[in-house]
């Protein structure tokens, strides 16, 4: 080989080395619009809205949504993923249920039922451009999903003439029954004259004769598959000919450690038999195969997602795998355990590349499962953020896009509204989540979730402990987390004992080591549950060894708002236990809390008071207490959630100045010096909506501060957790 050959394959060789691996393709969230944001200036913010089944036009730049609560259809720009825009809204007579787009139409199923007896529905046809409604179509029922074939030749709709729930216990058969519409289309124009009804009474063995079609969606081969949810039965229609090509029983399965019931505690040992699917949302993945989000609604909901063959074959089930990975990153909705789990709703297919990607969405866990279509066991990739109540999602393969519909919207009560949640696949590293769990010993859900508080392990650097509150009052928990993972990884759980069986009446809210591998607790009191505020030593094993209840001084003068953090100053016989208090109590002046300071070796008690900041709505109040760097770190908060939160602030006081006096006295008050706003670090942490419980914060052995929000269980919250590394604070102030 020659000098000059060997010295370019050289240079080849070292160059190539050089070249880092191919970074693998997520999703991340990129964007959230709130759809109040499409409110019209004259209808008051607070006004219930909802995005339901959402669509995209099809240069990929404006989704379409259904708002049922509205009467509306509403539209968000997204030509700038990262920067959604309003686009408005169309009011329609009647409820709309499902939407897509084509041709430049908008097509939109209208519920316009004046009883659940004298069902009722057309399709409205909005022109995309000048959004007008240029046409209605009656469908002589009730419609609940629509969809539109690939060529754009066909519309099928599903007619529900859903049941009453109330009435019967909601059982079957409630007449009149339903049926499959095929509509042609001409430029994305219906043929209203020429509608098809392909009667599907007498198919599902259930009830066959109210049959409840729920779902569809159409193959390459312009078939439709159309879900009988509650008749727990699958049908294949040519779309062309409206004749029925298969039909069958979408079956049963059965279940074993799983969490069945609703008894604040998670415990995933109990078994179901013979479930029926039940499905809702279904996706052709191919002209053979097809994939059904199995939530159940009367009898059943198997918990996951089914791959079946055009004639009926399971080919596969996901049995509690992906339960489990919701319940990992503290998703399950323990509040809604039972009959249906995390009940999978939603089901998209997109290709991706060369990947087909199927998404699961979870309505009760607030969490999308992304998984890869292998052709046999469906691989998981990811695990989506969501808002709360996933329905709707839309895969924009074109754009390298994925969007989520979020239905729930809680806005009346001062929480979350509801989100478009929009995602961007691209080379990189999964944001979310940010904290997982290891599985326990047996391969089940170690279980966790509503972390209101955290500590830090006084000798390893990246040691952390967090507490369940009272969220899960039969079997409250301190979790062991490794924060040196990314993500963080909770190691260990230790449940809380009182003579060897589960702590009541706890709802932890501060959490402090003790040095000796056990932990100092307080536990917030609720005087009208008769649950007191009160400090408990606990040790390795999370047994209780002692109790330390409110002095005498303080009785009768607590609220519901109470401890909400503890740390400790000071080692033996001068160790000091602080507790902040949330809210103001009775004998506070307003705008000022306790910071209340109890000494084990002297069983005295002492305090000082803490000035809140005024808030801009709702109440400011504590949440988390830690001492270190010669301070008392606070946090500090707003109890106001998305746009609406103006404050999630790290104070801090000096412990030069902390000098808390006798409950017989006239209490100091402590100056507070701000260290951090936290709000950039929420908004920053995932592109979703700033949340409300800003709970935990600590600073670890190595001076790193973290901080953790509480998802409340999942029960009226996305059920994320937000954990972030502030890295060390006290060098960059």
């Amino acid at each position: 080989m020659s000098t000059t050959r060997l010295a370019l394959l050289t240079a080849a060789l070292l160059a190539s080395a050089s070249l880092p691996a191919k970074a693998d393709m997520v999703f991340n969230r990129v964007a959230t619009f709130a759809v109040a944001d499409n409110l019209p200036a004259d209808l008051d913010k607070n006004t219930e809205t909802s995005s339901e089944i959402i669509t995209v036009s099809e240069d990929g730049n404006t989704l379409v949504y259904s708002d049922s609560p509205l009467g509306a259809v509403g539209f968000v720009d997204i030509t700038d993923a990262k920067a959604p825009k309003a686009g408005g809204i169309v009011k329609i007579e009647g409820e709309p249920t499902s939407v897509t787009v084509v041709g430049g139409k908008v097509l939109a199923g209208v519920n316009t039922s004046e009883s659940y007896t004298n069902p009722s529905g057309n399709l409205t046809v909005i022109d995309l451009a000048s959004k007008a409604i240029e046409a209605t179509c009656d469908l002589g029922g009730q419609p609940d999903s629509v969809a539109a074939s690939k060529d754009g030749k066909f519309l099928a709709v599903a007619i529900e003439n859903e049941r009453d729930e109330d009435l019967n216990d909601g059982a079957l058969p409630q007449l009149p029954t339903g049926s499959l519409k095929i509509l042609s289309l001409t430029d994305g124009v219906p043929d209203c004259g020429a509608t098809r009804t392909v009667e599907l009474t007498g198919l599902p063995e259930i009830s066959p004769t109210d049959v409840e079609p729920e779902f569809v969606d159409f193959n390459d081969a312009g078939e439709i598959v159309v879900t009988m949810q509650e008749n727990n039965h699958i049908a294949v229609v040519d779309a062309s000919t409206g004749k029925v090509v298969s039909h069958f029983s979408a079956g049963s399965v059965s279940l074993e450690n799983i969490d069945t019931k609703k008894d604040g505690a998670l415990n995933f040992s109990g078994k179901k038999e013979n479930i029926v699917r039940e499905p809702d949302a279904v996706g052709w993945l191919d002209n053979d195969r097809f994939v059904t989000a199995n939530e159940g609604d009367m009898d059943g909901g198997s918990r996951g997602f089914t791959i079946f063959s055009r004639s009926g074959e399971v080919l596969h089930d996901s049995g509690t795998s992906f339960e489990y990975a919701v319940a990992d990153l503290g998703h399950y909705p323990e509040h809604r355990s039972g009959k249906k789990g995390v009940e999978p709703e939603g089901i998209e297919v997109g290709t991706y590349g060369d990947q087909k990607l199927i998404f699961v969405g979870s309505e009760r866990g607030s969490i999308i499962g992304v998984y890869e279509d292998t052709g046999t066991e469906p691989k998981l990739l990811q695990m989506l953020p969501s808002g709360i109540g996933p329905e709707g999602l839309v895969a924009i393969p074109s754009r390298n896009l994925f969007v989520s519909a979020n239905e729930t919207d809680l806005g009346e009560d001062g929480a979350a509204r509801s989100h478009v949640m929009i995602f961007e696949r691209a080379e990189g590293t999964a944001i979310y989540p940010m904290i997982t769990a290891n599985r326990a010993e047996n391969g089940t859900p170690l279980g966790w979730g509503a972390l209101g508080a955290l500590a830090a392990d006084k000798t390893e650097p990246g040691r952390l402990y967090a507490a369940s509150d009272s969220v899960y009052s039969n079997a409250p928990a301190i979790y062991t987390i490794d924060a040196r993972q990314t993500p963080a990884v909770i190691t260990a759980k230790t449940v809380v004992t009182r003579s060897g069986n589960p702590a009541q009446k706890l709802d932890i809210e501060g959490l402090a080591v003790d040095g000796e591998g056990g932990f100092w607790v307080a536990s917030e009191g609720n005087p009208d549950k008769l649950v007191p505020n009160a400090v408990y030593h606990v040790d390795a094993k999370g047994e209780i060894k002692q109790e330390i209840a409110l002095p005498a001084e303080l009785y009768g003068k607590e609220t519901r708002f109470g401890f909400e953090g503890i740390t400790t100053i000071g080692e033996g016989d001068d160790l000091t236990l602080v507790m902040a208090v949330q809210r103001e109590w009775k004998d506070d002046p307003k705008g000022q809390v306790k910071l209340l300071a109890y000494k084990p070796k002297s069983k005295e008690w002492s305090a000082v008071r803490y000035p809140l900041d005024e808030p801009k709505a709702g109440w400011m109040g504590l949440s988390e207490i830690t001492a270190a760097d010669g301070k008392l770190y606070i946090l500090e908060r707003d109890n106001q959630i998305g746009a609406n939160a103006s404050a999630k602030n790290l104070y801090s006081v000096a412990l030069d100045g902390f000098r808390p006096v006798g409950l017989d006295g006239e209490l100091p008050v402590v100056e507070k010096t701000l260290e951090r706003d936290l709000i950039p670090d929420l908004k920053a942490a995932s592109n979703g909506y700033v949340v409300d419980k800003v709970e935990g914060f600590a600073i670890d052995a190595a001076g790193n501060a973290f901080f953790i929000t509480d998802n409340d269980g999942v029960d009226d919250s996305s059920g994320e957790t937000i954990f972030v590394n502030l890295g060390n604070i006290s060098a960059s102030n």
